[in-house]
């Protein structure tokens, strides 16, 4: 029976499946797989394929494998390898099975025999550069090999010889005998094997001749027992290739189907795998899982849930349209995942002193220490309250007190009243420079009468303050982000997007002042700093924190103007 399909789910790849099960295509048997080259980590891209391919799979109480496409052994490590299997289940997928493409080498290597046995695949001897001159163009057909019609014998023969070593790297190739005038450029004699001499992470030396993506592609769906391949739209094209290799061998089992999807692309982002490594190797980033790269790595240390990623991808839904969101929208997702989940603490990233002139002392003569009980998550009562500790001796923003106000400018200043969170009002009535002028200490009187934050008497004020006891704070390094590229469409001025990189995508803030609670904070954790944004531990650096997103939703604003 038909695994029911959630509504919020609809859309034309499930409809096209809901249609196969209807008319029993597959047994109403349902599998996808997510197929990543490991040749760099997994950026904010293939989350959709990910998000894609296991969410139909689990709506249609089916299975989605793991399959690394590792076809290409100059560029793929094993660590890489590690990382896709560490990003999938940080999103909280478990795949059915985890293969490798080149576990089939063999099969698709008696397969490729197979084609040359039937006269549809034959040896070229020419370069890469002269097949790829010889394909023509667009309303221009190709011109045929003149090895096109190499006997059958001889092409198996070399074919067998190359896969033996005896020919150097690019010295020949299998190609696929199609149609060197088709339409599709993809039908154009497409090379199957070349002749590489390197060593693979997975098989060693055991191979010099490495399948390309097309002909490995479906023929891997089609051994695992896949139905639905769930491709981005660059695919289409290659559709046709697709179903012509599969019609011409011996499948133990059902053809698969091929649909494509849209990608996800984002503004001021870029998701080439080619420019991601460039940044990397050229060091304008501090690595793969820099905060600022979209790769899924970086967004988890940036502090972007899992959750957040998911909702965002089922909230685009799937098209065959491309199209560029927003980054403001994704980071709305991820602001309201963090306003239900992030504990809230105080922490001053630019401190300025705040004296208490009339703060009591003790019989010692040491200043009093209070403590106050806060709300850890207003949106979660389950959190709980801490208690947090408060003197006459304080940290304030520095941009929370001006000595010469601008106008609508309702924070401390000289003789106006304030609120600091959950304590006193307080009032400011002198300020203490250093040499150069600078306000360096800001002295104050605090009203008794006022604790917990209101006035008995009813006086309001007009602005409420977070703060630090300066003799508990704990010192905190924090980073500070902005877009890693300034234009909407990188590269859309230049043709190269790295021109749009923003030199002034970081700023690392040393000596900033943070209540007690946030030392206990567990690597990885995200938390609401008060007033200022959402800002995750580093996993590695205690101490260190990365601002996730600001509090100001910039997407629902750019919608309201709308």
């Amino acid at each position: 029976m038909t695994a029911p399909v959630p509504a919020a789910s609809n859309d034309f790849i499930r409809e096209a499946i809901r249609r196969d099960n209807e008319q029993g295509i597959y047994g109403q048997r349902v599998q996808t797989r997510f197929p990543p080259e490991p040749n760099g980590y997994l950026h904010i891209g293939h989350a959709k394929a990910i998000v894609q391919n296991f969410g139909v799979a689990k709506d249609f109480d089916g299975i989605c494998n793991l399959r690394l496409d590792d076809t290409n052994p100059g560029a793929e490590e094993s660590e890489y390898v590690e990382s896709i299997k560490d990003d999938i289940a940080w999103l909280g997928y478990t795949p059915g099975i985890t293969v490798h493409a080149s576990d089939y080498f063999e099969q698709l290597y008696q397969w490729a025999e197979c084609l040359v046995e039937q006269g549809l695949a034959y040896v070229d001897d020419q370069d890469g550069e002269t097949i790829s001159a010889q394909k023509g163009g667009f309303g221009t057909p190709g011109v045929n090999s003149p090895f096109r019609d190499r006997p059958v014998a001889e092409s198996l023969d070399l074919l067998r010889r190359m896969r033996d070593g005896e020919f150097p790297d690019g010295s020949r190739c299998l190609r696929a005998k199609i149609d060197m005038a088709a339409e599709n450029m993809w039908l154009r004699d497409p090379v199957m094997y070349r002749i590489r001499h390197a060593h693979h992470h997975n098989t060693g030396d055991e191979w010099c001749i490495y399948p390309t993506y097309d002909w490995a592609h479906g023929q891997s769906d089609a051994i695992e027992g896949v139905t639905h391949s769930l491709c981005s739209l660059e695919f289409d094209s290659h559709r046709p290739l697709y179903d012509w290799f599969l019609e011409h061998l011996p499948l133990s089992g059902d053809k698969p189907r091929q649909i494509e999807f849209a990608r996800l692309e984002l503004t001021h982002t870029v998701t080439s795998k080619r420019r991601l490594k460039k940044l990397v190797d050229d060091g304008l980033v501090d690595g793969w899982d820099d905060a600022r790269m979209p790769t899924l790595r970086g967004m988890r240390r940036r502090g972007y849930p899992a959750a957040a990623i998911r909702d965002f991808m089922t909230a685009i839904g799937t098209t065959r349209n491309n199209s560029v969101k927003a980054i403001e929208e994704f980071e709305s997702f991820v602001r309201r995942e963090l306003n239900l989940t992030a504990q809230r603490r105080m922490a001053v990233l630019r401190p300025l002193k705040l004296t208490l002139t009339n703060w009591p002392t003790d019989e010692s003569g040491a200043p009093v220490v209070e403590y106050f009980e806060v709300t850890n998550n207003p949106e979660r009562a389950e959190d709980g309250t801490r208690q947090v500790p408060f003197s006459g001796s304080l940290y304030i923003e520095q941009e929370d007190f001006a000595e010469v106000p601008p106008p609508k400018y309702f924070r401390l200043t000289l003789d106006r009243e304030v609120r600091l969170r959950g304590a006193y009002f307080v009032k400011a009535h002198n300020v203490v420079k250093d040499e150069a002028g600078n306000v360096v200490e800001v002295l104050a009187t605090y009203d008794p009468e006022t604790r917990g934050g209101d006035a008995p008497d009813g006086r309001k004020v007009k602005s409420t303050m977070h703060w630090v006891s300066a003799s508990h704070a704990v010192d905190a390094t924090v980073a500070l982000y902005e877009r890693l590229f300034t234009a909407k469409a990188p590269g859309e001025a230049t043709g190269e997007a790295l021109d749009d990189l923003n030199p002034d995508s970081r700023e690392i803030l040393t000596g900033c002042k943070v209540e007690p609670a946030l030392a206990e904070t567990p690597a990885g954790d995200v938390v609401q700093f008060e007033r200022t944004g959402y800002f995750a531990a580093d996993p590695d650096q205690p101490m260190l924190f990365h601002r996730t997103v600001g509090l100001r939703d910039e997407w629902a604003a750019q919608q309201k103007k709308k």
